[in-house]
């Protein structure tokens, strides 16, 4: 698999991720930012880190990005995530809405 050039604030956000950097993980993201995920909406620092603590715990997931683009401020992201959850591994769709070097909304399909 060739390498798949992506804005910095994907890289930190994927970086955070896998590292278990929770910290980090909240820094990726606007104060105001919301995740759509799994038919919810998580919004604000707080909640954002309990959401990616609770998926981390639950599904013990990886993530290997397949193919990217960018569109304005747009990221799009297909990736295959691996982990403890039924259809395992799954081809998932990630769609970064970007506000300077920092994520303001992802969704998780």
């Amino acid at each position: 698999m060739g390498h798949i050039e992506l804005p910095a604030p994907v890289q930190r956000y994927l970086h955070a991720d896998a590292s278990a950097d929770d910290e980090l993980l909240v820094q990726c993201f606007t104060p105001d930012a919301r995740v759509l995920d799994e038919h919810r909406t998580i919004q604000g620092p707080d909640a954002i880190k309990a959401w990616k603590q609770a998926s981390r715990e639950k599904y013990r997931y990886t993530v290997e990005p397949l193919a990217s683009s960018l569109e304005g401020d747009t990221a799009r992201l297909t990736a295959r995530v691996s982990g403890t959850f039924p259809g395992s591994p799954a081809q998932l769709r990630y769609r970064f809405l970007l506000r300077g070097e920092r994520i303001a909304e992802l969704e998780i399909g």
